[in-house]
Parts: structure tokens; C-alpha cells; sequence
């Protein structure tokens, strides 16, 4: 699992013409899904990713996580993340999984940061999506399983 975690003071994703989710504070993810992905990565990087402390505290440093802000989240599925371009000019992405895969797994993981009490929104899983977001910081993180 890979996702790319930014910090973010609005965000939101439009599906043929219709805002489809969006948020005012908290966190834009780009979510990648590989075949081998497990509950057990789903649970380490959702608990990673509310956890992470990159919001400012009173004195300015990054001290306080989304759960401390009472932030959301903006979760977008995003099989690119999984694109191997170090051959040719075209992207491979075998290691993406299957979208039947990769769609109950991209659930159970917003299902699983809901469980933490923080309020997720989403794109459509598989749809063509316009994202837009206003990168604070700016803050742009990694997060992988394994």
C-alpha cells in the first residue's frame, strides 16, 4: 500500500461536473493498492497516516496530528501511484492490483480511519476525477506498508 499524504486547507474531487467530496481542513490522500496488500497494512497506514504529527502547534512546529486538529480526510483511490516508469516511455502498472481487489480494500481502509473518528469524503473508485486542493506548507508525505 502507498499514499501519498498532504496537508491541506481545502480539498475536494469532481466527477462529471459534481462535487463528489470535499473538505475544509485536514488531509488530501492519493491512494495506491498492490496485489499483495493485506488488512494488516490497511491498519498500520491508517494508523500511521491519523496519527502523523505535521500540524502546527502554538509555537509553530509540527506537533499535532489530525486527530489533535480535528481535521478530515479526502481519500482519492489512485492505481498510478503503483506506475513503474524505469523501463520504455510508457508506464507499467503490474503492480497494481485487480480494481475488484483494489476497490474493497481502498473501503476497508477509509472504513478503518472512520473507525478512528475522523470524518473521511472520497472520490467515485474508478472514475475519471478532477482534484483540486490548496497544499499547506507545503506538507507532502509517503506512507507505505511493508
Amino acid at each position: 500500500m502507498k499514499v501519498v499524504v498532504q496537508r491541506a486547507k481545502n480539498a475536494s474531487v469532481v466527477v462529471q461536473n459534481e462535487v463528489v467530496g470535499a473538505i475544509k481542513n485536514g488531509l488530501m490522500l492519493l491512494v495506491g493498492i498492490t496485489h499483495t496488500d493485506t488488512l494488516e497494512d490497511i491498519k498500520y497506514v491508517a494508523d500511521k497516516i491519523v496519527n502523523l504529527r505535521i500540524f502546527e502547534d502554538d509555537e509553530g512546529k509540527m506537533n499535532q496530528s489530525l486527530l489533535d486538529v480535528k481535521g478530515d480526510i479526502l481519500s482519492v483511490s489512485q492505481f498510478t501511484l503503483y506506475g513503474d516508469c524505469r523501463k520504455g516511455r510508457r508506464p507499467n502498472f503490474m503492480d497494481a492490483a485487480k480494481p475488484e481487489f483494489a476497490e474493497k480494500m481502498y473501503d476497508l481502509f477509509n472504513a478503518e480511519i472512520r473507525e478512528k473518528g475522523v470524518h473521511v469524503e472520497t472520490g467515485s473508485f474508478g472514475a475519471m476525477m478532477d482534484v483540486q486542493f490548496t497544499n499547506v506548507g507545503p506538507v507532502t508525505l509517503i506512507i507505505e506498508s511493508k
